[in-house]
């Protein structure tokens, strides 16, 4: 049964990856899903470019469990000496783009869906979602459906993770800064230099740390990642702008790292938005457990994915290797895919079976 779960989760990753799926392009890769499912007899639900089903004997009254990874891709980079859209099989390794983050997991995820479809289950109902807009954390993807879903009472999210399992993760918050000056020419005593206003507050970026540090996610991490600042040589910039990626942790909320951050710098900060919030699940949860009798090994995650628009507990797991996301000449081990399945079943079973 799982060799031929994964013989079709291989040919599936294979069309995939010859269909460009850019986030917010992502229609044809979402077709290719919904045509998948319904040749296995599954009824398909679809609003944009997100895919999902049910398990075929789907009961209101039950808790339910959601598999959920997405099918966008982000662009080739430079380093490609490869056709991105050409899956090659070669040495135990499927290249191509998206192979690895996360059409490996996704095609794991919807294989092990397929496993489930066919038996009864006791205790949870299955979803499975295959959503778009991950890699820009856009609207358009996990969060724009989540409504429409059934309710979910907790998740796995599918990404490359060597099959251990992530039980926190941090979340994200862009901050756009602006340290204001005064202009005037540079070879007078004129205007106020905004660089040298930012200097203290990107100081304080760059050494400050939080009090509170998460058992599971460690400390808190700003990184200054853009700056901009002067129009010409000659003239004193009056304003000078920056950009700081925070990653929060499960120690605070993102409200509360946007107050303390307000309390100690002197330029105005605009957060991009309050979405993308930190995850995690109970360390005595049914998923943690099954992952601990499998030996599976538990970490914090410092990275983020739909986990941090997913509103209930959570864990992030799958094969392939994040090292590897985006990287040029993209490519998952074959043995890896095989992993996953099996993964995905053990640790499934020790839940929703008798």
């Amino acid at each position: 049964m799982h060799k031929k779960l994964y013989q079709d989760a291989l040919v599936l990753l294979q069309e995939l990856i010859a269909i460009p799926s850019y986030s917010r392009e992502e229609a044809v890769s979402a077709s290719a899903i919904e045509a998948f499912f319904k040749k296995h007899g599954i009824a398909t639900n679809r609003e944009g470019n997100n895919v999902w089903v049910k398990n075929r004997r789907f009961d209101p009254s039950k808790p339910t469990m959601l598999l959920n990874s997405h099918h966008d891709t982000v662009r080739p980079n430079s380093g490609y000496t490869r056709d991105p859209f050409k899956p090659e099989m070669i040495d135990n390794k499927l290249f191509g783009l998206g192979s690895n983050d996360a059409g490996g997991p996704l095609v794991s995820l919807i294989a092990t869906f397929l496993h489930y479809d066919q038996i009864e289950l006791p205790k949870y109902n299955l979803v499975m979602a295959a959503t778009a807009e991950e890699e820009i954390s856009g609207t358009g993807g996990i969060e724009s459906v989540w409504s429409s879903l059934p309710a979910v009472d907790f998740a796995i999210v599918g990404e490359p993770t060597l099959c251990e399992m992530a039980i926190a993760e941090k979340g994200l918050m862009v901050l756009d800064c602006i340290a204001t000056g005064k202009p005037g020419h540079a070879a007078r005593e004129e205007g106020i230099n905004a660089i040298h206003e930012a200097l203290p507050d990107l100081e304080w970026f760059s050494s400050y740390r939080f009090p509170k540090v998460s058992d599971t996610l460690g400390e808190m991490k700003m990184s200054v990642t853009i700056i901009h600042s002067g129009s010409q040589h000659n003239v004193v910039p009056a304003d000078c702008q920056f950009t700081i990626d925070v990653r929060v942790t499960d120690a605070y909320t993102l409200e509360d790292a946007l107050s303390i951050i307000k309390e100690h710098v002197k330029c105005s900060v605009t957060p991009r938005s309050l979405r993308m919030r930190s995850s995690g699940i109970a360390q005595d949860h049914p998923l943690v457990l099954s992952a601990k009798k499998l030996g599976i090994r538990l970490y914090g995650s410092p990275t983020t994915s739909d986990q941090a628009l997913i509103s209930v507990p959570s864990v992030k797991i799958g094969p392939g290797d994040s090292a590897r996301s985006h990287s040029a000449d993209e490519f998952i081990y074959l043995d890896e895919i095989e992993t996953g399945i099996q993964t995905y079943i053990r640790l499934l079973d020790n839940i929703i079976l008798p």
